[in-house]
């Protein structure tokens, strides 16, 4: 557009105003021509692929005493440890036997309960007698409040702590 084209003279007015306005409703008219024309074509959603994992980290295998050690095995060992661990008990050493597998030991508490990431805990020395030897596990079970045992910490050892070679 030229300069000058909108000025009009005190005679002119209303033909003026016309004509303006009507170059610049063309303009907008032409400029909007000039931009891309964009289409949607609808496109049926279709649901993702259901997977049988989700990307979490699959839960670790139930430590235990040994692999000797049968399910049935590992439940009466299990009871046992949270008798002996229970910090409200005695102190004394539990026993537990499986008869079906010929398996069986005994779980002593080593130490006072101790308090760690909200968490109460207690060291043991487990015994272990079965058909093919002897052995002793130490460690650490911890139990949140109100919850099941769980062991922290498990080392296979020789003989326990203190016993003469």
């Amino acid at each position: 557009m030229r300069r000058g084209v909108c000025k009009v003279s005190s005679r002119g007015w209303a033909l003026g105003a016309a004509v303006c306005g009507l170059a610049a409703g063309g303009m907008l008219a032409v400029g909007g021509c000039s931009q891309p024309l964009i289409m949607f074509r609808p496109t049926l959603a279709q649901a993702p692929a259901e997977t049988d994992t989700t990307g979490s980290i699959a839960p670790a295998a139930p430590r235990s005493f040994g692999g000797d050690l049968s399910i049935e095995d590992w439940r009466r060992a299990k009871a046992a440890l949270g008798v002996a661990l229970d910090p409200q008990g005695n102190g004394q050493p539990v026993k537990w036997d499986n008869p079906g597998s010929g398996m069986r030991g005994m779980v002593n508490p080593t130490g006072l309960p101790f308090v760690r990431n909200d968490e109460i805990c207690r060291g043991f020395l487990a015994t272990v007698i079965g058909p093919s030897g002897n052995r002793f596990v130490r460690g650490t079970g911890c139990r949140p409040s109100g919850g099941a045992w769980e062991l922290k910490s498990l080392k296979a050892t020789t003989k326990p702590a203190g016993d003469p070679a």
